[in-house]
């Protein structure tokens, strides 16, 4: 088994990393007596967190199976998944044909949505934020579900306030992040309809090597262009740590919603990560924008009370990230846009 300490040196070994259980996943998972759905699993986070989950029930000694739902528009994902012994269905979640089709759980992990891309397509942003989860909390009526969502619900705080809480109230910023809090209200409703155990799940941002934060600041550098500070700091943790804490959340399942945050601990100045990236790289950042007095932050202090610390600390994970891009290694090709402060993404 490949030490966490050290730099994954390639794909095969980063999966690994991405989804080696952490303490805590297994019960939570084999506590739900079944089979694991996960919707919309073929994206960037989906496979890593299948993966996961299978690995923690095998390690309970459990034959329930992890299935992963998706279109797996790239033949090579669900190859990966189907030989780590996650199940795979085929599926377009935004056809309401699909869903008699699809298993039944004993727990849903519902990842399908739409940010990238949604400027210009704002109706496909709101079909596939909006309508899909009514689709989805209707047929997964009752089944304890995990509704990944994201910290955009809340607004821009000031650097001073230390991050959004749970307990604050959303005032979301663009259509995106307005249809991100749709997507929370429709599964609430369903929730109190139907007695769905639900947790929603508030996540910026998940961080690897092939995506993230970190990896986008680090591909600027790399390619001598200059980095945006006018998001002048953001909350980032490996995605290794977001996955496990997704499945622990299970356990927090109930009615109304359990909301929770996921990021790391610190607040990180954009300028800083780029210095630190910079030194490690061997490269000069070069800067645009000025810094504003306000931000997207979140405090995860709950996530870390009750699922603990990060195993990836902050620096490490740079320095990961830098000798990944340094040496060239594969991007997964969408950036964050973390940058962005008016919700256009």
């Amino acid at each position: 088994m490949n030490d966490l300490t050290r730099a994954p040196a390639d794909e095969p070994a980063l999966e690994e990393f991405l989804s080696r259980p952490a303490p805590g996943v297994a019960e939570a998972l084999d506590g739900a007596g079944g089979d694991v759905v996960l919707l919309g699993a073929g994206g960037k986070i989906g496979p890593s967190l299948a993966r996961m989950a299978r690995r923690a029930l095998d390690d309970a000694g459990s034959d329930a199976r992890v299935v992963a739902v998706s279109r797996f528009s790239d033949a090579a994902v669900r190859a990966g998944l189907e030989d780590a012994g996650v199940r795979t269905v085929a599926a377009d979640l935004a056809d309401p044909g699909a869903y008699a089709g699809l298993p039944d759980a004993a727990a849903v992990f519902h990842l399908a949505a739409m940010k990238f891309g949604t400027t210009g397509q704002e109706q496909q942003t709101w079909w596939s934020n909006a309508a899909i989860p009514a689709l989805v909390a209707a047929r997964y009526r009752g089944v304890p579900t995990v509704v990944y969502s994201t910290g955009n619900v809340y607004p821009l705080v000031p650097l001073t306030a230390g991050g959004a809480v749970e307990s604050d109230p959303p005032a979301p910023v663009g259509e995106y992040a307005q249809s991100c809090l749709a997507r929370e209200r429709i599964f609430t409703h369903g929730a109190h309809a139907w007695g769905t155990p639900t947790a929603v799940f508030r996540l910026n941002y998940a961080c690897e090597l092939r995506y993230g934060v970190i990896a986008d600041i680090a591909v600027k550098l790399a390619a001598g262009e200059p980095v945006d500070v006018t998001m002048p700091a953001v909350n980032v943790a490996w995605q290794g740590d977001v996955n496990a804490w997704a499945l622990r959340s299970l356990t927090l399942a109930g009615v109304p919603p359990h909301v929770l945050n996921a990021t790391g601990p610190e607040t990180v100045p954009v300028r800083r990560l780029a210095v630190l990236l910079a030194e490690r790289m061997g490269v000069t950042p070069e800067f645009r924008g000025v810094e504003s007095s306000d931000a997207l932050l979140n405090d995860a202090g709950e996530c870390h009370e009750r699922f603990g610390y990060p195993t990836v600390p902050l620096r490490r994970l740079v320095d990961w990230v830098a000798d990944w891009v340094g040496r060239g290694g594969r991007q997964l090709g969408k950036a964050t846009k973390f940058q962005q402060r008016e919700g256009r993404f």
